[in-house]
């Protein structure tokens, strides 16, 4: 993060520069939720997130961690339809 400043009417206004995750993937949709979330109820943690530079990593492992518990539920799902189609034809 680069804090330049820009003289306006007499005032020294602060002109942050965030880096550019351009390289990095879209957040997926759980990512984007916390994301518009904390934006509007959390407003001053989301600045800060944001100012830290921390925001979209929070947001990427959030996005990370709930595909991998929705993959753990989509196998749970397939393993009991499987033991029930088998009680069935018992």
């Amino acid at each position: 993060m680069v804090i330049d400043y820009i003289v306006t009417d007499d005032y020294l206004l602060p002109a942050v520069k965030l880096s550019d995750p351009s390289n990095a993937p879209p957040l997926g949709l759980y990512g984007e939720l916390h994301k518009s979330y904390l934006k509007k109820h959390k407003p001053i943690l989301y600045n800060k997130l944001l100012l830290s530079e921390r925001l979209y990593p929070l947001c990427r492992e959030i996005d990370t961690a709930s595909a991998n518990r929705l993959k753990a539920i989509s196998d749970r799902e397939q393993a009991h339809e499987i033991i029930l189609s088998e009680l069935v034809y018992v």
